[in-house]
């Protein structure tokens, strides 16, 4: 896929570290809360909140935290009421941004993230000026670490549960789908005996642009404060590091 971008790995080492902040939880529970607002609280006649389920269980959240947001979503507990929507922008070096927004105050974030994109090299665009770049996938990223089977297998018994593209890098395979076959994947993929670490859907780029030194330490941090803020439940982009500038970084 020429669209994959290093930030997806980033991003899924990056999400371990939160998970013990507890911020993690507190993102997936939003999640959840909303899709059980505007589905219902069945998860078999609900897609979207199957999903937000399957992925708070990936990152082991409680049960009890799960039940607790599914029926925040349907008033049984009083809780806030969020609503969800998209911004678009541009980073250091021009690379595309994607996020993905849940908030309680649209004027609050959108004072919070233009001011945190114009601190850091970045800006807010109008809608639709990056979306186009990306294309909306089923993405499942398996650990190989935690698997018996090699690499070829796992990436062999991908495409043939149905994958369209499968990438490894850093003992992590990233197993990319039609967005409407993701589930059925990775079922077909469990039932032959491998561990999934994760499943979502994702935007993925097009294309990447490839960052120097200089400009990559700007993007992570950027990416990393975006990550960070309470209203940004995911955040996607375009760029790419090679493996020696990401050497480089790690030594700083």
């Amino acid at each position: 896929m020429a669209g994959h971008s290093k930030w997806a790995n980033i991003k899924h080492k990056k999400g371990k570290e939160d998970a013990k902040k507890g911020k993690l939880f507190s993102k997936l529970s939003m999640m959840i809360t909303v899709a059980a607002r505007e589905g219902g609280d069945d998860p078999d006649m609900n897609a979207e909140l199957r999903l937000a389920i399957q992925k708070a269980k990936d990152n082991n959240m409680p049960n009890d935290n799960i039940e607790r947001a599914i029926k925040r979503g349907t008033g049984d507990i009083e809780g806030v009421n969020y609503e969800r929507f998209v911004y678009e922008g541009y980073g250091p070096g021009g690379i595309a941004l994607y996020m993905e927004i849940m908030s309680d105050n649209r004027n609050r974030t959108a004072s919070e993230i233009r001011h945190l994109l114009s601190k850091h090299g970045g800006n807010l665009g109008e809608t639709g000026c990056v979306a186009w770049m990306f294309k909306r996938k089923g993405q499942i990223v398996v650990d190989l670490e935690k698997n018996a089977l090699d690499e070829d297998t796992i990436m062999i018994t991908a495409i043939e549960a149905g994958a369209e593209d499968v990438i490894s890098e850093d003992n992590l395979i990233n197993i990319y789908t039609v967005s409407s076959e993701l589930e059925d994947v990775r079922k077909n993929m469990e039932e032959q005996g491998i561990e999934i670490e994760s499943s979502d859907i994702a935007m993925i780029p097009d294309n990447t642009i490839e960052l120097d030194l200089d400009t990559a330490r700007k993007a992570l941090k950027l990416m990393d404060l975006l990550e960070e803020h309470d209203d940004v439940q995911e955040v996607y982009s375009n760029f790419d590091i090679s493996e020696e500038i990401m050497t480089a970084l790690s030594e700083e």
